[in-house]
């Protein structure tokens, strides 16, 4: 369903904080008293792509603006998260990231309901680079749904994360898609009635974590795993499946050197007579088909140079990720980037070289998550400098 009026006051919202920098990082309060603190903050950023498979594209423009509302206070806590994104003209695509409250109980553990990231794999993000890797297309990476999560942290450096989630955040405002104009991957109603209609509903993620201790100074290290269940409702056929999935991780920092990796299992059952190997998703106002059974792999490695002349950090990355189908004939899909940013004052440059092999956000053809048909890679050169506030 789309959600125009809540679009448009938050489109404006961001609009009024590019056009009025008078605004930028604006906190009000204390965070430490009762009444609490409230911030925004956000950014604003343009880019320059030169892509293998299009010359439409070599020129400076605007490419996305965030906006980021929250509030704190000992016990109570708030979060809003707003994009919008150029497609053809300003702010053509905007969505909602974010938007949930919370209580803590005490240091150690606290609760949330409202549109939130789930807590599946290392983290909302498992690499260090803009883009992310594959598996944000596959919608497990940077999945944000409306439910309820519970966190606890205690002794040995355990740390859990139970979450409740009825359904997905929503579709928002887009030129091209009736459904898939929202920021997560998720699945989507069809724009063509031959496709089949899939809901993901009732899902039952859990994620662990562990820290490492007794380890050489300047090391620190965690380990994890996370699984998550759901139904996959078959609005088509009046049916119902089921998606059951789960990830291992571990994170490993000596001084500067950050090394991630994760690996994981997808596996779902559309419970679909038409085409059961396959299920419709979509994100960013576009619609994909996806490969339902799959291993799926990521390894990130960056290294930050901290206080380089006049620059914060300068972070160098690599990123190495894809997408192992089950099925005999389907094609992997995989995406690997190379690239820099370099914080300077209040402003964050990035050079990002994006190597993918049926992937559809890199040039990659329709059926580049499902079957594959691709036989040979697409590269891009991503160019990007954000002002922060």
């Amino acid at each position: 369903m789309k959600m125009n009026i809540l679009t448009q006051s938050c489109l404006l919202a961001v609009v009024t904080s590019v056009s009025m920098p008078v605004f930028a990082g604006l906190s009000i309060g204390d965070a430490k008293t009762a009444t609490g603190e409230l911030s925004v903050s956000g950014f604003v950023r343009a880019k320059y792509q030169d892509k293998s498979w299009t010359d439409n594209d070599h020129k400076l423009t605007f490419d996305a603006a965030r906006i980021n509302v929250d509030y704190k206070s000992p016990k109570l806590f708030g979060h809003i998260e707003y994009r919008c994104y150029q497609f053809d003209k300003l702010c053509d695509f905007s969505t909602l990231v974010d938007a949930y409250a919370g209580y803590n109980f005490n240091a150690q553990q606290l609760i949330q309901a409202g549109i939130q990231a789930v807590p599946f794999g290392p983290g909302r993000f498992w690499e260090s680079n803009y883009y992310g890797g594959v598996m944000t297309q596959i919608g497990l990476e940077d999945v944000h749904n409306l439910g309820i999560k519970y966190q606890g942290k205690f002794a040995a450096g355990t740390q859990l994360e139970l979450g409740y989630f009825p359904g997905d955040g929503g579709s928002y405002s887009g030129p091209y898609s009736e459904d898939a104009s929202r920021y997560t991957t998720n699945f989507v109603k069809p724009e063509n009635g031959s496709i089949t209609h899939l809901d993901e509903t009732d899902m039952f993620i859990v994620r662990v974590k562990q820290d490492i201790t007794s380890l050489p100074e300047g090391v620190s290290s965690n380990i994890g795993a996370s699984y998550w269940s759901s139904d996959i409702d078959n609005k088509t056929f009046g049916t119902t499946g089921d998606r059951q999935a789960w990830a291992v991780f571990g994170n490993l920092n000596y001084n500067n050197l950050e090394l991630m990796a994760t690996v994981g299992r997808n596996q779902v059952d559309n419970a679909d007579p038409v085409t059961p190997k396959a299920s419709l998703m979509g994100s960013f106002d576009d619609n994909f088909m996806v490969a339902n059974e799959g291993m799926f792999y990521t390894i990130d490695l960056a290294y930050s140079f901290k206080d380089v002349g006049k620059f914060k950090k300068i972070q160098p990355h690599f990123m190495y990720s894809e997408y192992d189908k089950s099925e005999s004939g389907f094609k992997d899909s995989t995406r690997h980037i190379l690239g820099v940013s370099a914080y300077y004052n209040d402003l964050l440059f990035v050079a990002d070289y994006i190597v993918g092999k049926n992937d559809f956000l890199i040039g990659g053809p329709s059926d580049s998550y499902a079957t594959g048909s691709a036989n040979q890679s697409e590269s891009m050169l991503n160019l990007q400098v954000s002002y922060l506030f």
